[in-house]
């Protein structure tokens, strides 16, 4: 493939920084800071754009940084360890603000500074691992060319990263991916995620672990317990095998925190308020805001969360769940909204669901979102449907990659 000496000048959503080529098309190379003078080769070209692949840094940015991790570059996990945290937070603020912008049409973004991340390394209490060809835990290769084994991975916390290298399995057909979750007081759990319905054999007297089998039977107990416990804000969770939670425990409890505060200066916390949660998961949020309102009402879907949510939530007497598709559920309840808490996930909200929203005249909606793309595709619908961005704040819950979370207030 052709070689080009390129300097980008922006960094994109998905970790690539942008450049243009002689020709004009547009240039995206990961691993590279804006104002850097690169040699790339290209591996990607296409009639509008091309994509490329660093061969060298021929002028280095004063800002780069030298990455801690050795499989940096090689693997498709990190996407930022190149930059100081600070210009990570500063990037993702201008991406996300450049989104709402392009996609979501937006004139002004009323931006808040972003929260950062308590901790830069070892936040995710949860890490899926691929296997490699030799059974040893590993990653998808940053060029998607196949699993490449690991040595060292500085993502997950402390008490994953004393297990993993543990770990060792022969070839087990259609086992798909493997997975650890980290609870409170060191409990760890094995998830091992397979499209075949028997469950695999495996040796596990000498790790302290549980073990659950995810099939489309469902879930299948092999050791220990079914689910372990996850504290936020000194509160523990219950959190099954098949459940959702987010992975950075600490940037939980900011987001909560942060969560709380714009709805106490909403006035949504007086305990007159009926407040619905949809996309509840396991009740993260929903359980800071019970004690606060005359009502809550929660929506999921998941079977295995719906279960956690009715155990987290088990002391409240005016929680109601429906475990339902969100747009169906929002259409049946009969209740005057007053505030609704979305969380979906990075496919963000169906038509069917801004629909419902729209008809049944909701003052406020927070949402929180995961992907910047779909919050402005969905920002802009909303707009349609009569709401106003009010503000938004990146909160940072996956320090060195590309993916950004956030937090924005809509009035009706």
């Amino acid at each position: 493939m052709d070689q080009f000496t390129v300097t980008p000048t922006t960094m994109t959503y998905g970790g690539d920084a942008l450049g243009r080529l002689p020709d004009g098309r547009a240039l995206f190379v990961p691993f590279v800071l804006p104002g850097e003078t690169v040699r790339v080769r290209i591996v990607e070209d296409k009639q509008r754009y091309a994509r490329g692949e660093l061969i060298e840094v021929l002028e280095p940015s004063p800002e780069r940084a030298g990455p801690r991790c050795a499989h940096f570059a090689t693997c498709g996990g990190c996407h930022y360890q190149h930059m100081p945290y600070e210009i990570q937070l500063s990037t993702k603020t201008s991406i996300l603000r450049d989104q709402l912008v392009r996609i979501g049409k937006f004139d002004a973004v009323p931006m808040l500074t972003a929260i950062a991340s308590p901790q830069h390394f070892n936040y995710r209490n949860h890490v899926q691992f691929h296997l490699a060809e030799g059974g040893q835990p590993g990653y998808f290769r940053a060029d998607k060319q196949g699993v490449f084994p690991i040595e060292e991975c500085h993502l997950p916390e402390e008490t994953i990263n004393r297990l993993w290298p543990q770990l060792d399995f022969e070839f087990i057909p259609d086992l798909e991916r493997i997975a650890l979750r980290a609870g409170a007081d060191d409990d760890i759990q094995l998830i091992l995620e397979s499209s075949q319905v028997q469950a695999p054999s495996l040796l596990v007297e000498e790790l302290p672990v549980s073990v659950a089998h995810i099939s489309p039977a469902g879930t299948l107990v092999l050791a220990g317990s079914e689910h372990l416990s996850i504290e936020v804000k000194d509160q523990p969770l219950r959190v099954s095998a098949g459940s959702f939670f987010q992975v950075n425990t600490a940037g939980a409890s900011l987001l909560v925190d942060k969560m709380l505060e714009e709805l106490g200066d909403l006035g949504a916390l007086d305990g007159s308020k009926i407040i619905c949660d949809a996309y509840c998961g396991v009740g993260l949020f929903s359980w800071f805001v019970a004690p606060e309102v005359k009502k809550l009402l929660a929506i999921e879907t998941s079977a295995s969360a719906c279960e956690d949510f009715v155990h987290n939530l088990d002391d409240f007497d005016h929680v109601e769940l429906y475990q339902a598709d969100t747009a169906l559920a929002l259409e049946g309840i009969q209740d005057s909204l007053d505030v609704l808490l979305l969380d979906p996930p990075r496919s963000g909200l169906s038509r069917q669901v801004i629909d419902a929203i729209t008809r049944k005249d909701i003052p406020i909606l927070l949402y929180i979102s995961c992907d910047p793309a779909t919050l402005a595709r969905d920002g802009k619908r909303l707009a349609l449907g009569g709401y106003h961005l009010q503000r938004v704040v990146p909160v940072d819950m996956f320090p060195q990659t590309f993916h950004i979370e956030s937090l924005s207030i809509w009035l009706r």
